[in-house]
């Protein structure tokens, strides 16, 4: 038995060893033939495009190209607007309703560049809607979005503005 268990160990070890199997013909993958060689490496073979990798390189360094800015169109309706005090600042939270189901990528987007005018600071609820969808009931379609203001914004600020296609919701301070 010992004698047995000694011969498939050596002889184990000496065919994991073997590294040219071309002059040899001691690697297992070849005793029942060559196979093919495929993959992006093969002569012949063009290498098969992952759709789950992107294209382009990505990088904190690079600025963003004209074909990835935002699309995003001005929701329906904005319902509620609530600021929140947080560390440094505030957390303006707004909820409101689109046209129709389906609305993501929601954002509160400045106007003016972010700068107060006239004490009031005022954003665009936007969201990438699409055509195609149904209507459905509003609770289908109600979305919310949050920024944060800095406190040294704020220190200008009376009120938050927040825009919309049909309503317009102001919260004072």
């Amino acid at each position: 038995m010992r004698s047995l268990v000694m011969l498939l160990t050596i002889s184990g070890l000496t065919l994991a060893g073997c590294t040219d199997t071309r002059d040899t013909g001691a690697d297992p993958a070849n005793w029942f033939g060559d196979s093919p060689m495929a993959g992006p490496d093969a002569p012949g073979q063009t290498a098969a495009i992952n759709p789950l990798i992107p294209e382009r390189s990505t990088s904190i360094f690079r600025r963003k190209t004209d074909a990835e800015t935002y699309t995003g169109t001005p929701i329906y309706a904005v319902q509620n607007v609530v600021i929140d005090k947080s560390a440094g600042g505030a957390i303006v939270t707004a909820t409101g309703v689109s046209l129709r189901q389906g609305a993501f990528d929601v954002r509160l987007l400045p106007e003016n560049r972010g700068i107060p005018i006239d004490g009031m600071l005022t954003f665009t609820m936007r969201a990438v809607q699409r055509d195609d969808t149904p209507q459905g009931p509003e609770q289908t379609r109600r979305v919310s979005a949050g920024k944060f203001v800095s406190s040294k914004t704020l220190d200008n600020v009376r009120g938050v503005q927040v825009l919309s296609q049909t309503t317009t919701i102001t919260s004072r301070r």
